[in-house]
């Protein structure tokens, strides 16, 4: 089970990157996130927690960072497992910004359809915040 959404951000690609590389900020772009943290630095093997605004904290591990390109976070909880996916695509004068949700494991039949519908709203509010925030720091 699969969720994605896009938006054209009017910033380049090492800028976006350097705000999703400041994991405890992530709450202030991301709705459906309370809390986040990472112990080390922002690269791959290192883990942290995530608490979402809805639902119990998650453990997360970076499973890979390309810096300027892409970032991808897991987490597994019993018979459950969440792999969120950010590209960045440079475009003329902007960035695609791609967030990827996949769900995989025994319980994604029963937990898959409920965070779909939650991603669905949720994720392109994400991403609005995002490129609100990454165009306010290109124009400073």
């Amino acid at each position: 089970m699969q969720v994605e959404h896009r938006i054209t951000v009017a910033a380049s690609p090492d800028a976006i990157f350097r705000i999703y590389a400041d994991v405890e900020q992530w709450p202030s772009w991301d709705p459906d996130t309370k809390q986040a943290s990472l112990q080390g630095p922002f690269q791959v093997g290192s883990r942290g927690r995530l608490t979402p605004t809805k639902g119990s904290t998650v453990p997360m591990l970076l499973t890979e960072v390309v810096p300027g390109k892409c970032f991808t976070v897991e987490s597994k909880l019993p018979l459950f497992r969440m792999v969120f996916e950010h590209e960045l695509i440079p475009a003329a004068g902007a960035t695609e910004v791609v967030h990827r949700v996949t769900f995989s494991g025994f319980l994604s039949f029963i937990l898959g359809p409920i965070l779909i519908k939650q991603l669905n709203v949720g994720l392109p509010v994400t991403l609005r915040k995002l490129k609100a925030l990454a165009e306010m720091r290109g124009a400073a």
